[in-house]
């Protein structure tokens, strides 16, 4: 009789015929019984299929297989995973990210002995490119292998975080399907921002376990992509969007966790204008600042001046007291059109290019 399905390991992918081997490479040999690995094809026109088959066949006794579907985004790939899981929990993985050894285990033992509503992670971004400090590790703010309970504790120090990757974050198939499905949004950049508080707020358990799940891989193609007016406002859109959803889950109740809320919704927005200095001016970046600009401020529990003293105080988790200063004073800049403000995001944007095009030429010729 076969064990019961503890763990679905759920992989979208486009396109990704350069990377899917190592990916599957690195999750098939850590598969246990209870585990299955769904494959979500968004409909790839290169070799990515007929290369996940070929390391699938080299190992047979894992509960692994492919669902292909006409391309529709990620947003459309992770439902279909969720719709096509069996486990009682979901783990995300990216089609070009790499598991670490001992994750699938770590998990297992965390769901043995704790079984929460939720299992959060710390990551490692990769940069492949990169000569000098290629890893970057990301802890989270939660206290490890304690049990925290009710939605409101687990979403303060999420928002504290601000790490809202869907990734490092293994939760009950239940909490997706209570939230309904269709659920990540069609067609919307930054998808798993806008769901994974939503799914946190239905959870009443969270696990952090401090085990580096993945190597989160960085492309020079993804770091020097075109910024679009929609990638400012769907950054922005992301958390405003999840507003709503928390005030009727009853998930807003705590201050500090409004606060933490306030707190990562500026920082987000700020992140966005400066962003937007990368747009071209056919892409019209002060309407797209100005749009911008009115999704954060409807976005806010509070008022934009007790966000910015919390920051200036050093009240908020995980923002020190200089960074805090740093980051009001660029806001109140930005939300006051400074010329000064412009002309050195201008700069800084024009030099942060150039060094990201350089870094790839020097990796090419590596």
């Amino acid at each position: 009789m076969n064990a019961p399905l503890r763990l679905s390991i759920v992989v979208p992918a486009y396109n990704v015929q350069d990377f899917i081997v190592e990916t599957l490479d690195c999750i098939l040999p850590q598969m246990r019984d209870g585990h299955e690995l769904v494959l979500i094809d968004d409909g790839s026109t290169d070799a990515t299929v007929e290369r996940a088959r070929g390391v699938f066949a080299a190992w047979p006794q894992c509960a692994a297989r492919i669902v292909q579907q006409t391309n529709a985004g990620v947003a459309d790939a992770r439902n279909n995973g969720v719709a096509q899981a069996r486990g009682d929990y979901i783990l995300f993985v990216d089609s070009d990210d790499l598991l670490q050894p001992g994750a699938l285990d770590g998990i297992d033992a965390a769901i043995a002995q704790y079984a929460p509503d939720v299992i959060a992670t710390d990551f490692c971004i990769w940069y492949p490119g990169r000569t000098a400090k290629p890893l970057e590790y990301h802890h989270l703010g939660y206290t490890p292998n304690v049990v925290v309970e009710g939605p409101e504790a687990i979403l303060s120090t999420y928002f504290a975080d601000r790490h809202m990757y869907v990734w490092c974050k293994i939760i009950r198939r239940a909490i997706y399907l209570q939230l309904g499905l269709p659920l990540f949004p069609s067609g919307r950049l930054f998808e798993d921002m806008a769901i994974v508080p939503r799914l946190l707020a239905a959870c009443r358990t969270l696990l952090y376990v401090p085990l580096v799940l993945l190597h989160y891989r960085q492309h020079p193609v993804s770091i020097t992509r075109v910024i679009t007016p929609q990638w400012c406002t769907d950054f922005v859109l992301a958390l405003a969007s999840a507003r709503p959803y928390l005030e009727r889950a009853g998930a807003t109740d705590s201050a500090a966790m409004r606060a933490e809320f306030d707190g990562a919704a500026t920082l987000f927005y700020l992140c966005a204008i400066k962003t937007s200095f990368q747009l071209p001016a056919s892409a019209q970046p002060d309407q797209v600042r100005a749009e911008v600009r009115k999704i954060y401020l409807g976005s806010l529990f509070g008022t934009v001046e007790k966000t910015l003293h919390n920051l200036e105080a050093g009240q908020l988790a995980s923002v020190t007291l200089r960074n805090g200063r740093r980051c009001a004073r660029q806001v109140r800049q930005a939300l006051a059109d400074s010329t000064v403000f412009k002309w050195r995001q201008t700069i800084n944007r024009a030099y942060k290019t150039w060094q990201m095009a350089r870094q790839q030429r020097l990796s090419k010729t590596n």
